[in-house]
């Protein structure tokens, strides 16, 4: 029988580890950066812990004030949730309608494509800048064109029952992404069905309704769940273009963990409040992820039902 000599066993076994040395870079990066400072904030959690002198520890008291007795809390979480009950379904609707647009073979639509995504690369930063100087209620863009129209513009960032829609459409700016994810959906779904449809006499909206959308119901339930976790996270443009005003109506969840870890130098509090946030978004990821199986068609699950019905 054929033996493996030494030389044999150390080469296979190099050639075994040498994957793992590939990824060694991501493992190292997600233990220091990801793991390593999601399992400290959750021992920060349950100390009193300053910016500046001792850490105490105090077990889950951090947890008892958030409930009991910081009434901000509930503030700002109500505020994040109805933002996210807005903005959620409107990123979908102008993602996927900007999706459609760009998939039409019309002259000049690689150009269309690269001015939709744009938006999607400018830093949070640029964006709120934009943003503000447009909203603005003296010499804004969209108070000026109002004007014209012979319509009084409202203070979109000092008025508390305009602020939170600023920030709603401030944030449906950068839907490029996603955009960009339905649009090579899309682009894969074969052209014969659309064919095939055409000749049953079916029109446009029918078949978007019964072609595109079952079609692309894994990247619809992908996108659902990256919106729910960036609007549950939205920071930076509520602080540069509010700073959570007027009157704390746009005191989003995410300024409220900021405020309480980097002004009032509770980073123990601050992480408990983050710690619930994880906790929230994990439970809304789990019940859409079990409720996608009401709504989500897999090829591959198509494809099984195919064969049982014909095999009936």
């Amino acid at each position: 029988m054929f033996t493996k000599t030494n030389k044999q066993k150390k080469f296979t076994l190099v050639r075994k580890r040498v994957p793992f040395l590939f990824i060694l870079p991501w493992i190292i990066g997600f233990i220091v950066f990801t793991l390593g400072p999601l399992v400290f904030s959750l021992i920060m959690s349950l100390f009193d812990w300053p910016i500046a002198g001792e850490a105490k520890f105090i077990g889950l008291d951090n947890f008892k004030k958030m409930f009991t007795a910081d009434p901000q809390f509930y503030d700002s979480l109500a505020i994040t949730l109805k933002f996210a009950l807005i903005f959620v379904p409107l990123n979908l609707f102008v993602a996927l309608v900007l999706a459609l647009l760009i998939t039409q073979p019309i002259k000049g639509i690689k150009i269309f494509r690269t001015i939709f995504y744009l938006p999607a690369v400018v830093s949070g930063v640029a964006v709120s800048i934009i943003w503000g100087w447009m909203f603005n209620s003296e010499y804004g863009v969209l108070n000026y064109i109002l004007s014209l129209l012979g319509i009084e513009g409202p203070n979109w960032l000092i008025d508390p029952k305009w602020a939170i829609i600023t920030i709603v459409i401030a944030s449906a700016w950068g839907v490029g992404t996603m955009m960009l994810i339905f649009y090579t959906d899309i682009k894969g779904i074969p052209h014969e069905m659309y064919e095939a449809a055409s000749i049953d006499g079916a029109g446009p909206i029918r078949q978007f309704v019964s072609i595109t959308i079952p079609t692309i119901t894994p990247t619809i339930l992908f996108n659902v769940i990256t919106s729910v976790i960036a609007a549950l996270q939205q920071l930076t443009l509520v602080l540069l273009l509010t700073g959570g005003g007027p009157l704390k109506s746009t005191y989003f969840y995410g300024l409220f963990v900021y405020n309480n870890a980097f002004k009032h130098h509770e980073l123990g509090y601050a992480s408990a409040n983050a710690w619930f946030m994880f906790i929230i978004i994990l439970i809304l990821t789990m019940i859409i992820f079990k409720s996608s199986s009401a709504w989500v068609f897999y090829e591959a699950e198509v494809k099984k039902e195919k064969k049982r019905g014909k095999s009936k």
